[in-house]
């Protein structure tokens, strides 16, 4: 299930991100990696969605501390 195909109301619906702002993330090429299987298609598989968001996990805000 995990591995099923999401439309991007679904991601929106997962991740709180609106789908005008998923449609950004995609032209910018920062948001998860998405399919198109016809020109007018976006499709997203959830595990790849989840995944995406477990990958921005921050242990704080703010910039980088200097070393």
């Amino acid at each position: 299930m995990d591995d099923d195909f999401i439309k991007p109301d679904v991601v929106e619906e997962l991740t709180g991100i609106r789908t005008p702002a998923l449609a950004q993330l995609r032209y910018r090429g920062d948001g998860p990696r998405f399919y198109k299987p016809t020109p007018r298609t976006v499709l997203y598989k959830r595990s790849e969605v989840l995944a995406w968001i477990e990958a921005s996990a921050q242990s704080r805000t703010g910039e980088a501390a200097i070393a």
